[in-house]
């Protein structure tokens, strides 16, 4: 047998390095470079059951990225100033109920609820303000918005006239209708008055809009004193939606808007 000569070896290297070329080119094409995921410097975890509470481990992670979640888990609008769109937070909590994790993240908190009379469901929150100091209280229309407003028109002979006689004062509690707003409660008195009427001068004692989709005028009396609106609402009718806004920092919370809406179907059912 020949000793290999200068050409055969050139042609064995050249092989050689073609072998190597294409396990190589295999290789690389079976395992493309992946870049590392970056992974969010939080989680959440949030529970619907018995009760809706949360939890958070949150680590220098960015509060955009953390209210953005929020967010998306919660299926609602949350909203940040424009500071806190840029801070980073490192916060732990564990099995919260919303408004006591909420006031752990951030020192000014806003939330926009719906509360139906008709359901044995708390109320619903339906926005999340995180907002910075000194911001200024969210517009009323931010998530609660409503085209339909009913006007209350009456006539009163005695507009613009203020007496604290006490022939006044019992003339005035013997009106069918009277309705006082005074450090956050609520006093409604009613003899034989229509909802749609109680509602619209709560309404105009409250300031806000009322929208009147149920127009039945059957008469009702009331005789409530010194409750807070969403206890008032839930005496007077189980058809009524009320939007209020709870501000977390100062413990208070404000109407928005109320709705009279049409019995459900199973309610209007006589026997």
């Amino acid at each position: 047998m020949k000793p290999p000569t200068n050409l055969d070896q050139l042609k064995i290297s050249a092989l050689l390095l073609l072998l190597v070329a294409f396990v190589s080119s295999a290789a690389a094409q079976q395992t493309p470079d992946k870049k590392p995921e970056k992974k969010p410097g939080f989680v959440w975890t949030i529970k619907t059951r018995p009760i809706l509470n949360l939890s958070l481990k949150a680590e220098k992670a960015s509060m955009a990225e953390v209210a953005h979640a929020l967010s998306e888990r919660l299926k609602i609008p949350v909203f940040l100033g424009p500071e806190r769109q840029k801070e980073l937070i490192t916060i732990e909590f564990s099995e919260l109920t919303l408004e006591p994790a909420l006031q752990l993240m951030s020192p000014i908190v806003y939330v926009d609820y719906e509360l139906d009379t008709g359901s044995s469901n708390p109320p619903k929150a339906l926005g999340i303000y995180f907002f910075d100091q000194n911001q200024g209280e969210p517009p009323a229309s931010a998530v609660v918005s409503g085209s339909n407003q009913t006007l209350l028109v009456e006539g009163n002979t005695e507009d613009g006239v203020e007496s604290d006689s006490d022939e006044a004062k019992q003339k005035q509690e013997e009106q069918p209708l009277r309705v006082q707003y005074e450090n956050n409660v609520l006093t409604v008195k009613a003899k034989k008055q229509p909802l749609p009427v109680i509602l619209l001068k709560i309404g105009e004692e409250l300031g806000i809009p009322v929208d009147i989709q149920n127009e039945r005028l059957d008469p009702i009396d009331a005789d409530i004193s010194k409750l807070p609106i969403e206890d008032v609402v839930r005496q007077l009718s189980p058809n009524i939606k009320l939007f209020y806004r709870a501000d977390l920092t100062r413990a208070e919370k404000r109407a928005l808007r109320l709705v009279l809406a049409e019995p459900a179907k199973n309610a209007q059912q006589g026997p």
